[in-house]
């Protein structure tokens, strides 16, 4: 589904991703890991377009996507969250998943009011879905600023779920959240997985990483030093050096 060869992205002297090949198949939870700095992040901006590449190719469903703006890689089906969220705070809880909408009825959509106003019953009906699914159908009028830590990143997911992706960037979803939420993001990015919506789970909490993936990639200093299986993964020496540490062994 989602395909990178040889992908690197240069700032000024420093080599943020490194010659990264890497390949995400429909209908998997992949995981990509790695220490802090070692260009996870850097590659989730380069997939979605908000950083060009400086040489390699990304590739979509197919499609060289490498010179397509971020809008429109939306469009084609890929979305993301952030690993700080980025809620519109002053709406509520609905209308952040409202303005997420990203079906072929609200593309043809001229205007804001025509948006509004317009495919009342399907997109309402989707967004009501989506409320029920992240558990926040009773917070729906509540301003998204007011909402509890975990309630918010629960938005941000159902957010992105809201633009239809056929491909979901999770940048470190578990960031903050105590160990009963994490146990509910567990399930919750399983059952987006059962949903058709493939995965690409990019954490730091290594037992949620290595419980819902089904494979990982582990970078440092922006190279690719392993990908495998995550027994493979937590079995490889240079992970366990550069990554888990070498009191693992």
């Amino acid at each position: 589904m989602l395909e990178l060869g040889q992908v690197s992205r240069n700032f000024g002297g420093v080599r943020a991703v490194d010659n990264l090949d890497l390949e995400v198949r429909q209908g998997e939870i992949f995981g990509l890991i790695g220490p802090n700095g070692s260009g996870k992040s850097t590659t989730v901006n380069l997939i979605t377009g908000l950083f060009p590449v400086t040489s390699g190719s990304i590739r979509f469903q197919g499609r060289d996507i490498g010179a397509l703006p971020t809008h429109r890689r939306l469009q084609e089906g890929i979305a993301r969250t952030f690993q700080n969220i980025r809620l519109f705070g002053r709406l509520t809880v609905w209308q952040n998943l409202w303005v997420a909408q990203n079906s072929p009825e609200q593309r043809r959509s001229r205007g804001f009011l025509s948006r509004w106003v317009g495919g009342r019953g399907g997109v309402r009906g989707e967004i009501a879905e989506l409320l029920e699914f992240s558990g926040l159908a009773h917070r729906q009028d509540e301003l998204a600023a007011n909402l509890a830590f975990g309630e918010q990143r629960r938005l941000e997911v159902a957010r992105a779920l809201a633009a239809r992706p056929k491909l979901l960037l999770l940048d470190e979803p578990a960031a903050g959240m105590n160990a009963e939420e994490i146990a509910e993001l567990d399930e919750r990015i399983r059952r987006i997985r059962d949903r058709g919506i493939t995965v690409l789970l990019i954490e730091h909490h290594m037992e949620l990483v290595m419980a819902v993936t089904e494979r990982i990639a582990v970078l440092n200093f922006g190279r690719k030093i392993a990908e495998g299986t995550p027994a493979e993964v937590q079995q490889d020496p240079a992970v366990r050096s550069a990554y888990l540490g070498d009191e693992q062994q």
